[in-house]
Parts: structure tokens; C-alpha cells; sequence
């Protein structure tokens, strides 16, 4: 089987079978991340770009162990020391990196849409590391796949994203992917931090975090994104956590065998208190590791090496 589209620009579209491909993969790339040598040679010939144009410590630092651990040639660039402070166009910018004989770009951009853009620029396989307020498909697919391997499914789970909805594209990847796969999604939030129009989304929508969490089975807590906000959305950050804080106390209200989720990264004593973030029912560091075999499994259904043979 192969992936349906040469790029992974979004989830929202993504056909199911994809996505059950893509975290059937990841399987066997987690097993990888456990071996004492966690190096395969699918992607070995392959050079894949990293194109930077926002600030990144997680994503950036997965993609490059993704591309290494598959023996792909990988180079990342930044735009701090790049032409683009010289004035250089996007499109002249990627241009010249292909006529460098690359084969795959994975891209970050403050604005959305721009992985599509350069799907109409250049030869190379694209992925979406991020794009301003649209989507991160992997990172929507890693914490997928975490919840997976935890339940042995995603359809009849009730998941719930509390938080800054308006400016996260993590939460429009998480949504969609996880509608597709048959789980129910609800999000929370104050009105303000609420995307416009949130029920078209074919969502459950609360402004009552206690509401909210009855009867849910995962928790994906999302930080308040004040870069990208161009307007005070909320009185204060002590406000914020008072009414929608996710603590000990709030739990209670959980389905058992409860799951708290957090893309990164944290603010500690804003969106989630110390004790919920370290604990046993804290997968936040499982989803970091999740997110190299997920990475990984992109890289390697995109490039085509299940097809020339180049298994894991």
C-alpha cells in the first residue's frame, strides 16, 4: 500500500486509509527507537531540507532524527542565516535549494498555506511542519498514535482540547484526524480563544472546563499562544487558570484510565499544574519519543521506498 498524495500538507481531507497506514508504520519505526542501533537504511541517497521559518525546538530536532535514523542526507535551514535577510523571495529560496538536487522539503511557516504554495514551485515531496494558524499533521498524527497505543483504538474514545483553539493548528490537525478515525471530539476555552464558527468543525463546544470534562476519556491540554495573538484575548494568566487550569481536582471528573496529553511547549502553573503534568497518567514525554517513529513513517511511505523495496 502507499499514501494517496506525494505530500502531507493537512488531516483535514487525509483519507482514512492513509492515516491507518501512516500509524500502522509508525509501529514498526517504534520498535526501531528501542534497539541499542536505532538506524535503518531506507532512506539512504534521499536528501530532505528543513525549512525554518519559525522558531522550533521539538519538531525540528524530530524531523532531523527522523531523517538521520533512516540514513537520509539532511540539511536544515534557518532563515537567521539564510539570503532571506538579504531580501530574497520564498520562491526564489526554495528554487535554489532544489537545484540542489534534494528530494524532500519539510517546511515551517508563519503563514498558512505555504506548503501548498511550494507544492506548486517545486518537484520535491512536501511536508507541513506547521503552518501559521492551519495544521500540523504530524504533530496531530503522533499524538494520535499515542492515544492508540495506549487504547488499542481511537474509534468510541472521547477526546477533549482545552485551551488556546483560535490560533492552534495542532488542535485543527488533532480534530480532523481524529474524526476521521471515529473518536468524538469536544474543545474548550474561553469565547474569545474559541475558533469562529467552532461548530461547523462537527464538534462539541464548551466554555465550562468542569462541563467540559465529564466523561472523557484523553485531555490534549494546549498552551495560550500570546505570539500570536494581536489583542489581549483574556483579563489575565491567573484568570485563565482559575477557570480553565487543568489540575488534580478537575480529574475527578474523567472517565477511569484517563489520559493527559500536552503538544508542548508547557506553561507550567498556567494551563496545567505541576502535579498533572508529572503524573502516571501524563503521556507528554511518550508523545516526543511517538513523534520520531511517526516522523519516520512519513518520511518513508512519502519517499517511496516501501514501493522500491527498501523495507524496514
Amino acid at each position: 500500500m502507499s499514501l494517496s498524495s506525494r505530500h502531507l500538507l493537512q488531516l483535514e481531507g487525509t483519507p482514512k486509509k492513509d492515516l491507518d497506514l501512516i500509524l500502522d508504520t509508525a509501529e514498526s519505526f517504534r520498535e526501531i527507537l528501542d534497539r541499542p542501533i536505532k538506524k535503518v537504511p531506507p532512506l539512504r541517497g534521499k536528501t530532505v531540507v528543513n525549512i525554518f521559518y519559525e522558531p522550533s525546538t521539538r519538531t525540528k530536532l524530530s524531523f532531523e532524527l527522523a531523517e538521520k535514523r533512516l540514513s537520509a542526507d539532511t540539511m536544515t535551514f534557518t532563515t537567521a542565516m539564510s539570503s532571506v535577510r538579504k531580501g530574497e523571495s520564498l520562491k526564489d529560496t526554495v528554487r535554489n535549494i532544489e537545484a540542489m538536487k534534494i528530494d524532500m522539503v519539510v517546511v515551517r511557516h508563519s503563514s498558512a498555506g505555504v506548503p501548498y504554495y511550494l507544492t506548486q514551485c517545486l518537484e520535491a515531496n512536501i511536508i507541513n511542519a506547521g503552518d501559521g494558524t492551519h495544521e500540523h499533521p504530524t504533530q496531530g498524527l503522533l499524538d494520535i498514535f499515542t492515544i492508540r497505543q495506549k487504547y488499542g483504538k481511537i474509534k468510541g474514545l472521547r477526546v477533549l482540547l482545552v485551551g488556546d483553539l483560535k490560533h492552534s493548528r495542532v488542535a485543527r490537525s488533532n480534530i480532523w484526524g481524529l474524526k476521521t478515525l471515529g473518536a468524538s471530539v469536544a474543545i474548550c476555552g474561553p469565547s474569545t480563544l474559541l475558533p469562529y464558527e467552532a461548530e461547523k468543525f462537527g464538534i462539541d463546544v464548551y466554555t465550562d472546563i468542569d462541563e467540559a470534562m465529564e466523561g472523557v476519556d484523553v485531555v490534549n491540554i494546549l498552551r495560550i499562544q500570546l505570539e500570536r495573538q494581536k489583542a489581549g484575548l483574556f483579563p489575565s494568566q491567573r484568570e485563565y487558570t482559575n477557570l480553565f487550569g487543568i489540575t488534580t481536582e478537575r480529574l475527578k471528573r474523567l472517565n477511569k484510565n484517563y489520559t493527559i496529553m500536552h503538544p508542548g511547549p508547557m506553561n507550567r502553573g498556567v494551563e496545567i499544574s505541576n502535579d498533572v503534568a508529572d503524573s502516571p497518567a501524563s503521556v507528554i514525554l511518550s508523545q516526543v519519543t511517538n513523534g520520531q517513529a511517526v516522523r519516520m513513517a512519513v518520511l518513508y511511505l512519502l519517499s517511496g521506498a516501501e514501493e522500491q523495496g527498501n523495507k524496514v
